[in-house]
């Protein structure tokens, strides 16, 4: 039976106005080729986790976010985030010498989760100043979709997170459909009112893809190839049996919460 999950880390624990939305620090411009858009968002995509420092290892990797605005707030997934939040919150961000340079911790803090929508936006929570790649999101204009379905797209992220030893990759696809459906609260105390009502109607839009994600791609940019934007924020993907089949038989299915979703949670 074709069950979706939650691309949490396996044994880990995966128009709208502009206002009041601040500057972006460096955002990537317009991108040539795939490769020119790993280039210039590499920096910008970062793996959310735990610390504790009696932990072994201390950082306990969760899933992945990416930074926007001003270079101080991060964009993930409400999942990744454990509720109640026990120990405190970092990110490693990557260190501009690539694969072989150490990637820098950086403490990060809740700003807001919007479980019906599993989204979540972290801010930096230390004094070493703000991250100077971000991303841009596409922007939303009325009830018009931000990205046509067979446009060409890539996810960023962490997959199976540090088995992979926290290595940033990259995937390509196709939007197949925009679709929608309801998502499911991971537990029965995140039902809010308005995620039961949400529940109900079924009332939430998700980018249907064609691409393969795995554990520790939750909460990663969803990229329009030709624009270089976000226009998605990936969370679930299809599985053909169990847990284990996302790595051992994937099925190339995943969703993404559109970044309509993303800008009220922003502005709130």
């Amino acid at each position: 039976m074709i069950q979706r999950r939650d691309l949490l880390l396996l044994g880990a624990g995966g128009a709208l106005g502009l206002t009041g939305v601040p500057t972006p620090a460096r955002a990537q411009e317009m991108p040539n080729t795939l490769p020119d858009l790993i280039d210039r968002s590499r920096q910008a995509v970062v793996a959310v986790g735990t610390f504790a420092a009696t932990d072994n290892p201390r950082f306990g990797f969760r899933g992945t976010g990416f930074a926007i605005g001003d270079g101080r707030r991060i964009v993930t997934c409400a999942h990744v985030i454990p509720n109640p939040i026990e120990k405190d919150l970092m990110i490693t961000v990557p260190a501009a010498g690539g694969a072989s340079a150490q990637p820098q911790l950086r403490a990060v803090k809740l700003l807001r989760r919007d479980t019906a929508r599993d989204l979540a936006i972290l801010e930096l929570a230390d004094d070493k100043g703000a991250l100077v790649d971000v991303l841009s999101l596409a922007e939303v204009v009325g009830d018009q979709p931000v990205v046509r379905e067979g446009a060409a797209i890539a996810l960023m992220g962490y997959p199976i997170g540090t088995a992979l030893g926290v290595t940033m990759a990259t995937h390509r696809g196709t939007v197949a459909a925009l679709t929608r459906a309801a998502l499911p609260a991971p537990t029965s105390n995140t039902l809010s009112e308005r995620a039961v009502r949400q529940l109900r109607d079924g009332a939430m839009e998700f980018l249907q893809l064609d691409a393969t994600a795995y554990p520790g791609n939750s909460g990663g940019p969803l990229l329009d190839i030709r624009t270089g934007k976000v226009v998605g924020v990936v969370n679930m993907v299809v599985l053909k049996g169990t847990r284990e089949s996302a790595l051992s038989a994937p099925s190339g299915i995943t969703y993404a919460v559109p970044v309509k979703y993303v800008w009220p949670l922003l502005e709130r």
